[in-house]
């Protein structure tokens, strides 16, 4: 584990300073390293890591230790896949409400186990997670990427957190390869992982015959063509131009937050775009944030629904996701998180306005948040931090990643008297 330390140097000569370095060596944890300038801070970075979001109070990234770029990255990590469903795989049998806590933990209106036991489904889950992480990073250090940094940035894609070790994200590495590479590895993760489970079993044709699957894929393909000639007379070559617009918007639709250009500067189409794709996120059962394509897909269906019963009032209508009719309840629960969110979403964004930056700062900012995409536009932008926003603001920005990536209802549960009753 050398190589996540950096040469300690000599003491300081005042007593506070030795003995933070004596006693807070560069690899623990945030709070005790010192770099923190207060807990606000220490609490906005964790909380962003844990949450898969990667949005950061930090200035300047390079100077850090080691040890602390390792562990933010780590957090994103283990994040990604969720600390419920390591408990589920790798602990005894918790009662039995374990599938409870698994639909606690997923993403998307609906959670289904891959196999009948739920130990063994998040196992397999895990598996495939892993297994992404171990090729990710033998496929960065085989394009040139140094190991340290291969392991950090694929920690950081897999999960889709998008914490990088440098000031200028993947850009200031001047690898095509390595940005092909994460740009397919940010999109493969925002994946449902069911997708890999059936393809890894033989089922292609089941996994490709998504409802979901096709939807992402055509809001993805939509979005490269719209960004990509809206920003092609900015560059010079047209390679450049696709390969920055499709590491961009795969960034952003998979919520990672990696970037090699400052989509903040590109024209407002290219902007509007990348916004609404902060929506949309990822699929369900994936690690990505955002409202889910899932939901997105069932709620214009909903909508094509309503409009079709203005001329048809007689006609009964049912709403199918694969092939298969959704009930009611999942539909109303669709529209009740939609509701909470845009609610979650506008409060934010009252709050941290108090902080005086301009509306498209404070708005992007909240949704970034909430949506778990980290970086949002103006001085929140991919080249820019949320260190200016006050205590309160970084408080309450923690909180919207928090129910970005609960999923709003067991926040909501948890803050029920009901829930803590003694029946």
């Amino acid at each position: 584990m050398g190589w996540l330390l950096q040469p300690a140097g000599s003491p300081p000569a005042d007593f506070q300073g030795f003995r933070r370095w004596h006693l807070f060596p560069s690899h623990r944890p945030f709070w005790f390293s010192g770099e923190f300038a207060s807990f606000a801070d220490c609490f906005f970075e964790i909380v962003s890591g844990f949450t898969t979001t990667g949005a950061s109070i930090l200035t300047e990234v390079e100077s850090l230790p080691r040890g602390i770029l390792f562990w933010r990255s780590f957090s994103s990590w283990i994040g990604g896949m969720g600390v419920l469903i390591f408990t589920l795989a790798f602990l005894p049998k918790v009662g039995g409400r374990t599938q409870v806590l698994v639909q606690a933990e997923a993403t998307g209106p609906v959670s289904n186990k891959l196999v009948p036991k739920t130990a063994l489904s998040a196992r397999i889950l895990y598996l495939i997670y892993i297994s992404l992480t171990l090729l990710e990073i033998l496929a960065l250090c085989l394009a040139g990427m140094p190991f340290y940094d291969a392991v950090v940035n694929t920690f950081a894609t897999v999960c889709t957190g998008g914490f990088s070790v440098r000031n200028l994200s993947i850009a200031s590495y001047g690898l095509p390869a390595c940005e092909v590479i994460i740009t397919v590895f940010m999109l493969l993760c925002s994946l449902n992982f069911a997708v890999f489970f059936l393809v890894l079993t033989g089922r292609l044709r089941q996994a490709l015959g998504s409802d979901e699957l096709r939807f992402f894929l055509l809001a993805v393909a939509l979005s490269s063509a719209i960004v990509f000639f809206n920003v092609l007379p900015l560059y010079e070559s047209a390679g450049h131009a696709l390969r920055d617009t499709l590491f961009q918007v795969s960034s952003v639709v998979s919520t990672t937050g990696f970037s090699t250009a400052d989509f903040a500067l590109w024209p407002t189409v290219s902007q509007f775009v990348l916004v609404l794709l902060m929506f949309l996120g990822g699929c369900a059962g994936s690690t990505a944030g955002g409202l889910k394509a899932s939901r997105v897909l069932l709620l214009l269906r909903c909508a094509r629904r309503s409009l079709r019963r203005l001329s048809h009032p007689r006609a009964v209508k049912v709403v199918k996701l694969d092939g298969k009719a959704v009930d009611e309840e999942t539909l109303n629960t669709v529209f009740v998180f939609f509701t909470c969110f845009f609610l979650v979403l506008g409060g934010t964004c009252l709050v941290v306005s108090l902080d005086g930056f301009s509306l498209t700062t404070s708005c992007s900012a909240a949704l970034a948040c909430i949506s778990n995409t980290g970086p949002g536009l103006e001085a929140v932008g991919p080249l820019g931090n949320f260190a200016a926003f006050s205590s309160l603001s970084k408080v309450v920005l923690s909180m919207a990643m928090l129910v970005g990536r609960l999923e709003i209802f067991p926040i909501l549960i948890l803050f029920q008297p009901s829930t803590w009753g003694r029946n």
